[in-house]
C-alpha cells in the first residue's frame, strides 16, 4: 500500500506541475527516474530465463506445430496437409490404444501414489525425533535419482535372467514386465520415483497448520486417528489437489520408464504402449516426423482437456479452488 501511495503522490505532483505550467519538483523527477531504473533492472534479471524459455521451449513448440501441418513423402515431397495429420491421429488405433492405456494406468497409479505419500507425510508429521529428518531424506531420495537411472535399476531387479527375483524364485519368478504383471511392475517404478516428491508437498502443508488446533482437538477427546482424518487431511486438501494435477499431467505423458524398460520386456512393452513412446518411434525409427509432431500435439490436447475437466469438476465455491 505504501508503494501505491508513493506512486500516486509522484503522479499527482507531476500532474500538478504540468497543470500549472511548471516542471515537476526534483524529488518527483528522482522518484520517476528510480522507477524506470528498477524496471530495467527487473528486465535484466528476467532476460536470461526469457531467452532460455523462448529458445528451448517456445521455438521448438512452434516448429513442431509447423511440422504437424505438413506431410512429406518420397514421391510427393513436402506439402501442406492442414489438419489431416490430426484427423489421422484421432482415428489411429495405435494412438487411441496408447491413450486408453495411460488412462487406465492413471486410474491405478495415482491413487497408489497419493495413498503412499499421504500416509508417509502423516506419519512423519507425528514424529518429533531426529529419525523424522532421516526418514524424510530417505523417502525423498528416489525423486533425486534421474528417471533413466531409476528405470535401469528396476530393469536389473526385474530381469528374468539375472535379477534378484530370478535368483530367489528360479523359473517360477514373476516377470513384472509381461502382460500379466506389467501394470504392477510399472506402478511400482513410478510410485517409488514420485511418492517422495508428493510426500514433501503434503508434509510442508501439514507444517503450516497451527498446532493449537491439534491441542484443542485432543482436549475434546479426539484420538490421533481422528485428528488425522478429520483435521489434517481436510486442511491439506489444496495440496492434495495440487499433486493430483501434477500426477495426472505426468502420467498422461508417460514415456521414460516404458522406453527404458522396453528392451527387456520380451514384447510386454510395445512400441505404441503410450502416445509419447509411439511418437518417439514414429519420428526416430520410421522418419515420420510430421505425423509424430501431430501425435504430440494431439496428446497435448488430451492432457489439456483432462486437466481442465478435472479442475472444473473439483472447483469449490468460496474455497481454495475458484
Amino acid at each position: 500500500m505504501a508503494s501505491l501511495g508513493t506512486a500516486d503522490q509522484v503522479a499527482s505532483s507531476a500532474a500538478a506541475a504540468t497543470a500549472t505550467g511548471g516542471r515537476p519538483r526534483p524529488e518527483a523527477r528522482k522518484q520517476l527516474k528510480g522507477r524506470g531504473t528498477n524496471a530495467w533492472v527487473a528486465w535484466a534479471f528476467l532476460a536470461p530465463f526469457a531467452l532460455v524459455f523462448l529458445v528451448f521451449l517456445v521455438a521448438p513448440l512452434l516448429y513442431a506445430l509447423y511440422l504437424s501441418l505438413y506431410t512429406k513423402g518420397l514421391a510427393t515431397g513436402e506439402r501442406f496437409a492442414g489438419l489431416d495429420n490430426y484427423t489421422r491421429a484421432f482415428t489411429d488405433p495405435s494412438f487411441l490404444n496408447g491413450i486408453w492405456f495411460v488412462l487406465r494406468f492413471t486410474l491405478v497409479v495415482i491413487p497408489v501414489q497419493m495413498a503412499v505419500s499421504l500416509l508417509a507425510a502423516l506419519v512423519l508429521d507425528s514424529l518429533t525425533s531426529r529419525f523424522s529428518r532421516f526418514s524424510r531424506l530417505v523417502i525423498f531420495v528416489p525423486y533425486a535419482i534421474p528417471a533413466v537411472i531409476g528405470a535401469l535399476m528396476w530393469g536389473f531387479l526385474y530381469s528374468p535372467n539375472f535379477g534378484p527375483l530370478q535368483q530367489i524364485f528360479g523359473d517360477s519368478a514373476p516377470f513384472l514386465l509381461a502382460d500379466g504383471g506389467l501394470f504392477a511392475g510399472l506402478t511400482n517404478v513410478v510410485t517409488w520415483q514420485w511418492a517422495g516428491y508428493y510426500m514433501i508437498i503434503i508434509y510442508a502443508a501439514l507444517q503450516g497448520i497451527d498446532p493449537a488446533i491439534y491441542e484443542a482437538a485432543k482436549i475434546d477427546g479426539a484420538t490421533g486417528l481422528q485428528v488425522a482424518l478429520r483435521i489434517k487431511i481436510p486442511m491439506v486438501s489444496s495440496a492434495l489437489v495440487l499433486i493430483l494435477v501434477f500426477a495426472v499431467i505426468g502420467t498422461l505423458q508417460f514415456f521414460t520408464e516404458p522406453q527404458v524398460l522396453r528392451p527387456i520386456s520380451n514384447g510386454g512393452i510395445t512400441a505404441d504402449i503410450t502416445p509419447n513412446v509411439y511418437a518417439f518411434n514414429l519420428a526416430f525409427n520410421y522418419a515420420q516426423v510430421n505425423y509424430a509432431s501431430a501425435i504430440a500435439f494431439a496428446l497435448g490436447i488430451v492432457v489439456f482437456l483432462g486437466v481442465y475437466i478435472f479442475l472444473f469438476a473439483t472447483r469449490k465455491r468460496g474455497g481454495f479452488l475458484k
